[in-house]
């Protein structure tokens, strides 16, 4: 009897060795199919966007950021108290940092105490409720500055666009490598980052801009062409910054003309913006140059900003952020209130 329990006991241990062993190779086996079905979406997202590797490590390398992007952005999508979406875009085997030192490049500084003018300060009676530029043709298609951080440059062009329209009725195409090549005396520095005002004040003291035809982009710092520069296609008098911290300031602004604001972009959640009101966590280290061309309430009531970006198409909603508008920091969402100014013509 005592010899039958101790076969029993031996049976009974190996099969659960056996059960042990199964459950291990079966997660096992789910581990390496889901590798293998993440390495085949990364090779998919390599042919779609052109990437191509220098060698199998840094291809390494990339799979492995690009897998933990993909865990943030299906995690942050499964939250559903967030009112935005993110997707997998041409910048997800890229980390924060990366993605952000190759492309937020815009020189924050101090406010002006001193005073200035600005001409929408008494014009509430004349805003409407919702605006958006591009229904009024006052701006042009989305934009791609690339690996170059002259976000700055695509800004200020992208306002002065605007106010060209609205004062001779005709959208032109303005050049931002032309302020990338020769805007460059002063804080402005090209691909090394730069501020909308003194871009503004370049193309007012320049008297004028030419247009991207003329003056293409390529995406590199270069030496200007002072022949292309000589031509000229749209002119400003001036520029004015917006009052610093008031978002009902802004919505003048930006009711009357497209605006340059500066935003902090620094975080993943803008890295993979796909669509909705953006609400997320940013502070107002501002480090990214965009233009405000209007404003609106989504359908379940949030007030937000319609920002158009210089990322093209494939990021955001077809290159746009909606963010959302009248919060409670005075900065507004990411520091959005804090350093907005347009040109005058």
């Amino acid at each position: 009897m005592e010899s039958i329990n101790l076969q029993l006991c031996k049976l009974c241990t190996c099969l659960a060795l056996i059960i042990m062993l199964g459950a291990w190779s079966s997660k096992a086996t789910s581990r390496s199919l889901q590798d293998a079905s993440m390495y085949g979406r990364h090779e998919q997202w390599m042919v779609r966007y052109g990437r191509v590797y220098t060698d199998n490590e840094e291809k390494e390398k990339r799979f492995k950021i690009f897998k933990e992007n993909v865990a943030y952005i299906e995690s942050s999508n499964a939250d559903s108290s967030k009112p935005y979406k993110l997707r997998v875009n041409q910048f997800t085997d890229l980390t924060n940092e990366e993605f952000i030192a190759s492309r937020n490049r815009f020189k924050g500084h101090e406010c002006s105490t001193k005073t200035t003018s600005f001409k929408y300060e008494n014009v509430t009676a004349s805003v409407p409720a919702t605006m958006d530029w591009r229904k009024k043709g006052a701006v042009t298609p989305i934009k791609d500055q690339g690996q170059c951080g002259c976000c700055w440059a695509f800004s200020a062009v992208a306002a002065t666009e605007g106010i060209t329209q609205l004062t001779t009725g005709k959208l032109v195409s303005l050049s931002e490598q032309e302020l990338v090549d020769c805007d460059t005396k002063g804080v402005d520095q090209g691909c090394e980052g730069g501020l909308m005002d003194d871009a503004f004040q370049f193309i007012q003291q320049n008297h004028g801009l030419s247009t991207e035809a003329n003056y293409p982009y390529n995406g590199v710092d270069g030496t200007c062409n002072t022949k292309k520069e000589a031509n000229i296609a749209a002119k400003i008098t001036d520029h004015e910054d917006v009052p610093a911290n008031d978002e009902k300031a802004l919505l003048n602004a930006v009711a009357h003309q497209p605006v340059s604001v500066a935003i902090d972009a620094s975080g993943s959640d803008f890295q993979f913006y796909s669509s909705g009101v953006f609400t997320g966590t940013c502070g107002t280290s501002l480090d990214h140059g965009v233009t405000a061309v209007g404003y609106g309430v989504s359908d379940d009531g949030t007030k937000y900003w319609l920002v158009k970006n210089s990322w093209g198409t494939e990021w955001g909603e077809e290159g746009y952020i909606r963010m959302q508008r009248d919060v409670d920091a005075k900065e507004g969402l990411c520091g959005i209130a804090m350093e907005a100014s347009y040109p005058t013509a």
